[in-house]
């Protein structure tokens, strides 16, 4: 099979039909063995009843319809695991993102080599309070993660070559970072195509802007995990044994200055009166807390079954 599209969706009845047959027509014109896999992530409208009338009238399209709302990456993961074609392009169903890309980002996958091809929504048709937010958080994005000629990590609308999406594992609200996932997956050929942007036809957004300050912290954990998931130590042990070591510095300091003013007759207070011998006794214990933390770390990691699993590309035997 050429092309699965995969099209996680929340109450977006009225867009489905003009959808799918803009999918039909943009897959017959050019030849493309296809599927549609419709993610419905639990909608409250008659969502999942268009999807078992458009089934009727076409044999490519699949559904999975979640019992409740459980959000994007979930639906996302869901269709992956479903996903049999050789490429895998993803949309969102509000009808923003055009099946007429479809072939040429199937042709940057499968004759240019990407492993994953990004939209870029250059021109947006969205509020300008949606906009400017995005572009600090795609400029943090690409700053973090490293992947520096993605201009839109969020665009619903990418490709994937089959055996990326198989070792990627798209949870909590990680979707706005799947190239980042697929760098970590050993998936470096990441490339971008300027997408057209349609206005919202039906319904309202589902995104809040609750999802920038989500998405910070979702990033910070990718980076996180990326770098000292293997070796938590690295982080903790070397930030607790610095912490420690200047709170035993500033120990020592502390007694030292009482002992040189005692030596030599000047006055001198208490070392439990100074503030700096709290902070550094504060120090100290965090320290050795952030220390522990590292140690129980490697721990988990040590005893985890997983410890010695990689993505092998090619073996000769």
């Amino acid at each position: 099979m050429d092309i699965s599209v995969v099209i996680p969706l929340y109450n977006e009845a009225e867009s489905l039909p003009e959808l799918e047959a803009w999918i039909r027509r943009v897959m017959d014109q050019n030849g493309f063995s296809y599927e549609i896999l419709f993610i419905d992530d639990g909608s409250t409208d008659d969502s999942w009843e268009v999807i078992e009338r458009l089934k009727k009238d076409n044999q490519a399209i699949r559904g999975v319809s979640f019992r409740r709302n459980y959000g994007k990456s979930p639906a996302l993961n869901t269709g992956f695991a479903r996903a049999q074609g050789d490429v895998v392009i993803t949309m969102d169903a509000d009808l923003q993102d055009s099946p007429d890309e479809i072939p040429e980002l199937y042709r940057m996958i499968k004759e240019d080599g990407y492993d994953l091809v990004s939209g870029w929504k250059q021109k947006r048709y969205d509020p300008l309070s949606k906009t400017l937010p995005t572009k600090l958080f795609n400029a943090t994005a690409r700053r973090v993660s490293g992947i520096h000629n993605l201009h839109d990590f969020n665009c619903g609308l990418k490709a994937y070559r089959g055996k990326v999406v198989k070792r990627i594992e798209v949870y909590g609200d990680m979707h706005r970072y799947i190239p980042y996932l697929a760098k970590l997956a050993g998936f470096n050929r990441i490339g971008e195509k300027v997408v057209h942007h349609q206005a919202r036809k039906y319904g309202k957004t589902k995104f809040g802007l609750d999802r920038f300050v989500n998405g910070y912290l979702d990033l910070a954990t990718l980076w996180f995990t990326g770098k000292f998931g293997g070796k938590p130590m690295h982080f903790f042990g070397l930030l607790g044994s610095l912490m420690f070591f200047l709170g035993l510095v500033a120990v020592i300091l502390v007694g030292a200055i009482k002992l040189w003013n005692l030596h030599h007759g000047n006055p001198y207070t208490l070392v439990t009166s100074s503030p700096y011998f709290y902070i550094a006794l504060v120090t100290m214990i965090l320290g050795t807390q952030l220390f522990l933390t590292g140690f129980l770390g490697e721990l988990v990691v040590r005893n985890s079954t997983r410890r010695n699993e990689y993505e092998i590309e090619t073996e000769i035997k």
